[in-house]
């Protein structure tokens, strides 16, 4: 594997548009370094036969069937409300 350099994270933090501060270059080298040694090792696992995925865990839609249900009438709900002025709802004055 080819090894990353100062400048190689210089030029991603460039691109980026992040300022790095110069003392910490090398400390971020080294950890690229870690991060594609990981990369490489996971390239050496043999998914031939592996069927791709989107997610570790299938989500499925909950579906259940659309049923007419009855309702209370019209009429029952309006006599439910405290205040009432013949078809509508009376409610207080807001403006």
């Amino acid at each position: 594997m080819t090894k990353i350099s100062s400048s190689d994270v210089r030029k991603v933090a460039q691109l980026a548009r992040l300022e790095l501060p110069e003392d910490q270059i090398q400390t971020y080298t080294t950890q690229l370094e870690e991060i594609l040694s990981y990369v490489d090792q996971l390239e050496q696992i043999d998914t031939q036969d592996i069927p791709p995925t989107t997610r570790a865990v299938e989500v499925v839609n909950a579906m259940r069937e659309d049923l007419v249900e009855v309702n209370s009438s019209r009429e029952d709900i309006l006599n439910q409300a405290p205040h009432r002025e013949g078809d509508f709802f009376r409610v207080p004055k807001i403006l």
